[in-house]
This record gives structure tokens, sequence and C-alpha cells, in this order.
């Protein structure tokens, strides 16, 4: 597959800070990349350099095969839509949609148009007099209508309700099915966007600390839980992330599939395994203090 993002030894610092810290990845044609981690993992960071609103410290950057600062060639095939978008004080719904094929060639007003109606937005009212949803959904009328070969969402379904999220998440896949391009979705709604994903990279403080294909992922973590004791004996080589001790009893995450001696033997010391979602993962992977994380990964 073309690679649209290739990202060699990624740094930026804000005096002292490392935001990012010797990033370095590779985004193909045609894939739905999660970005993933806590605040202030160097995300937005991230997504700010690849769209050229930011400079990088040190590393290399390509998009689309060239480096994207002050390159119209390269910016004009790229959306990205942010938690806190913008937009002229006296713009209207009808506004955007008018500006927008300035902006993105691949634009599509018929389907625009769709979503307008389907997210019930007002076109005549001013932008900056809509709900914090309703600001939402323009954005996500803009990722998706653009087309773009390369779309970012950041954070962008803010204050839209589980309906309107979900609605959100229906067609993008629908339009993305039809019209492939590269996606990046950066949120902390991980269990809700988990099926989308194809690709997953989090980033811990700056630096990538997994960088893998979703379905490889998928089943990768387990909890245990029993008698603190016996917990611990069967963690004996296991890659421990997450520990939490209640009682006689412990709760412990691993990461690794487990073998089928492994459940045999879980079994005989009477302990319980509990499937570990992406979400609950990588927040024991970027949070905690237990485990080594490095060797883990």
């Amino acid at each position: 597959m073309n690679k649209i993002v290739e990202v060699v030894g990624l740094s930026k610092q804000f005096g002292k800070v490392n935001a990012i810290d010797n990033v370095s990845f590779t985004l193909e044609e045609g894939k739905i990349y999660g970005l993933l981690g806590r605040n202030g993992a160097g995300k937005t960071s991230i997504m700010h350099i690849l769209t050229a609103q930011l400079f990088k410290t040190s590393g290399e950057i390509k998009v689309f095969g060239e480096d994207p600062y002050e390159n119209e060639r390269v910016l004009k095939q790229i959306c990205f839509i942010k938690e806190s978008q913008r937009y002229p004080d006296m713009f209207r719904m009808e506004d955007v949609l008018k500006v927008s094929p300035m902006f993105f060639p691949n634009w599509d007003r018929k389907f625009a148009n769709e979503l307008v109606e389907l997210f019930n937005l007002p076109l005549k009212q001013r932008i900056r007099k809509l709900s914090r949803g309703m600001l939402s959904a323009v954005g996500i009328i803009v990722g998706l209508a653009s087309r773009a070969p390369l779309t970012i969402f950041d954070e962008p379904y803010l204050g839209l309700d589980a309906v309107a999220r979900s609605l959100f998440y229906n067609k993008l896949l629908e339009d993305y099915a039809e019209h492939p391009r590269t996606i990046i979705l950066s949120t902390h709604l991980i269990d809700e966007v988990s099926q989308l994903l194809e690709h997953v990279l989090v980033l811990d403080r700056g630096r990538l600390i997994l960088n893998e294909e979703a379905e490889a992922l998928r089943g990768r973590a387990s909890k245990i839980v029993g008698s603190a004791a016996k917990v611990e004996f069967f963690l004996a080589g296991k890659q421990v992330i997450h520990r939490e001790p209640f009682g006689g009893l412990s709760s412990a995450t691993i990461l690794g599939a487990l073998t089928a001696e492994d459940r045999a033997r879980a079994s005989e010391l009477g302990l319980e395994i509990a499937p570990v979602s992406l979400q609950q993962m990588i927040v024991h992977l970027t949070g905690s203090k237990s485990g080594n994380k490095e060797e883990a990964l």
C-alpha cells in the first residue's frame, strides 16, 4: 500500500518539555487509524505537525511524499477537524457549505446536505449560537463530506449524545467503504470506536508505546481474579500491566494470549479469567505504575 504519512524520529519541545519524543510511524492509504493516549500524551501536537500548524523540533515528516509546510499540493488533500473548531463569527451552516469546496477538491455537496438533515442542523442560524453538540456535528459534516485523502478527527463529537455519535460512526463506515481514504480518529471514547479501527497507535508522555493492527490487539489482554497467593503464582513469567488487591483477593491484568495450558492451570487454581477491552488495556498501559510497560510492549 502507498504510504500517506511517514514520520521518522519526530520530536517537539516546548521549553524543557518533550511533547513528542523521538516518534516514528507510517500511515498507509485506505485505513482507519486510532491515535490514542491520555491528555498531554502528544496526540494533538502530532496532528498539528502533520497539518503544518506546528513546527517540529527535529526529525523527518512526509505527507503524500512531501514536506507539508507551505505546500498547497499536500494541504489541499488534508481535512483536520479539531475539538475546538472555529468559524468566522458571522458564518451560518449554509456559509460553511458554500465555502468548503474552495478548500476540499473532493467535496460532496449532496452528501453534506444529507448529513445536515440527518443531524438536524439549522442552515440559517449563526454557528456561534449553536449548541456544543450542534457545533460538533458541523465539524463531522465537513470532515465526512470533504472526502479528503487524509481526514483527521480530533475529539470531534464532544457534546453529542450517544445516538448522534452512533450516526457519525455508521456514516463514517458507510462512506469509507464507498470512498476509501486514510482516517485518523483521536478520542477518549475508545470502546465506542474500537470496532472501527484497523490500526492503533498509542502515545504516553510523548513516546509511541504501541503501534499495531487492531485485530492483533483484540484479546491481547486478560484479567485474572482470585486468591492473592494463587494469582501471584499464576502470574510467574507473565507480563503484568495492572494489579489491584482487595482483601485477600487480587486482580491482575496481563498482556499476551493465554494458551490452553494457561486456562487449564487457572481453572485448577480456581481463578477467573475475564476479557479486557481495548480501552481498559490502554488505560492500564498509560496509567499503571505496576508492571513493566516497556517489556510488555
